[in-house]
């Protein structure tokens, strides 16, 4: 058996809106807005879903869970990264670490880091020491610096465990 390293990068920007819940690595966040999109908008899972995904080459989350798809209406991104984690496990892959960057102005994420990284690793079956997360601002600059949306940089890297 040959294993090789392979890595994937993954980025992921939602706009905040009025009238959803803030959901962040699968943590509910008390905040007046949430972000907007088809399914919860968790914008770092969203990312790290294609960090995994692209690492392995098989594709993006569009191609996996359209937004054109009722079936993901306000879908838990916790739950499909689940099943990014078994997509990754059929095709033979490990994943060795996950490492990870929020960017927002607000809310402040500190309190609830731990719980992020927890939730990631518990839905991937990985160890909290292979999921890193960092939360950043934008330094009041661009869109993320007016509070309009915030975005998410992931990198994944991944063993291939070639049969």
């Amino acid at each position: 058996m040959t294993a090789h390293t392979r890595i994937g990068f993954g980025f992921d920007v939602h706009r905040f809106a009025e009238g959803r819940k803030l959901v962040l690595g699968g943590v509910v966040i008390p905040y007046p807005r949430g972000l907007e999109g088809h399914s919860d908008a968790d914008v770092l899972l969203h990312a790290i879903m294609d960090a995994l995904l692209g690492a392995a080459a098989l594709g993006d989350i569009g191609r996996h869970f359209p937004p054109t798809d009722p079936q993901y209406k306000d879908a838990s991104s916790l739950e499909l990264l689940k099943r990014v984690g078994a997509l990754l496990r059929d095709h033979h892959f490990e994943i060795a670490n996950i490492d990870s960057t929020l960017v927002l102005e607000q809310p402040k994420l500190l309190p609830y880091v731990d719980r992020m990284r927890a939730n990631i690793a518990a839905a991937l079956s990985l160890a909290v020491n292979q999921i890193s997360l960092k939360a950043t601002t934008n330094e009041r600059l661009g869109f993320i610096g007016k509070e309009e949306g915030a975005a998410a940089h992931a990198v994944a890297a991944i063993i291939s465990r070639e049969m």
